[in-house]
């Protein structure tokens, strides 16, 4: 598969992560703003490895979502559109949301 289509399909799968991805932060924010005991709730949550690994996969989502959405919007006003170019950014914007993942997953050690 080209890797102009993986990175169209990722666009995709990052918009659907983030879009499932509200519910559950604004339930967390309500949550944390309750009281003192859901408060230490929530931060106690935070430090969950599977929560950990969830927010290093939302951190993913943002990043490819809006690099592969710059990169789209660019290619709107045929910037980038000679297919050389366009495979380019397209690696471009793969790795950079992997590299933006891998330090989001880091800095949440």
């Amino acid at each position: 598969m080209p890797v102009g289509a993986l990175t169209s399909i990722g666009h995709r799968l990052s918009g659907i992560v983030l879009a499932a991805f509200v519910a559950p932060a604004v339930y967390l924010l309500a949550l944390s703003l309750r009281d003192e005991r859901s408060y230490a709730e929530v931060t106690g949550l935070l430090g969950h490895p599977v929560f950990r690994a969830a927010m290093a996969i939302v951190a993913w989502a943002l990043a490819h979502h809006l690099l592969a959405g710059i990169r789209h919007l660019l290619s709107d006003f045929d910037v980038g559109s000679p297919l050389r170019s366009a495979r380019r950014s397209a690696w471009l914007v793969n790795v950079g949301a992997i590299v933006v993942a891998l330090l989001a997953a880091a800095l949440l050690l």
